[in-house]
């Protein structure tokens, strides 16, 4: 099933200096099928379901400190993506329980930091923020993993 979704504003990267008003990704399974504005990939996907967040709409961001601490590894990697991210660094990811449940939840670790953005045909990973900088919304590898409201 493909899905778009749908915000204020688009940024393909976080400094995007020109951002889509309106802007939407489109998902088909775990990659970017589409980008641009909401009106266009309605056209172009009129069967898709729509997902229509307030804020701003961008690449998922990679966690570069360590986990928040909360009783199981499971849930410090969902704290981790109620934050916006999809991505760990493995210096912080380093006993086997936390990454078994990064990869049970699609979350990559890394041995480095790197820069995000949303690409066509890329891994459908999105983060949706609001004015005051807190996620509404993560998408990993395609799937809506945490929203707020």
């Amino acid at each position: 099933m493909l899905t778009i979704h749908a915000a204020d504003e688009l940024r393909y990267t976080w400094d995007d200096p020109d951002p889509v008003k309106d802007g939407a990704v489109a998902v088909q399974g775990v990659r970017v099928a589409a980008t641009g504005s909401l009106a266009e990939l309605q056209e172009r996907f009129p069967q898709a379901r729509v997902r229509r967040w307030p804020g701003v709409l961008g690449p998922a961001r990679i966690h570069e400190g360590p986990l928040p601490a909360a009783p199981t590894p499971r849930e410090r990697v969902h704290a981790v993506l109620k934050l916006g991210a999809v991505a760990v660094l493995e210096e912080y990811a380093g006993t086997p329980e936390l990454r078994a449940a990064a990869g049970r939840n699609d979350v990559v670790v890394l041995s480095r930091g790197r820069r995000t953005a949303i690409v066509d045909m890329g891994r459908a990973d999105l983060a949706v923020f609001d004015g005051a900088g807190a996620c509404i919304a993560t998408v990993c590898a395609g799937r809506l993993v945490h929203r707020r409201r």
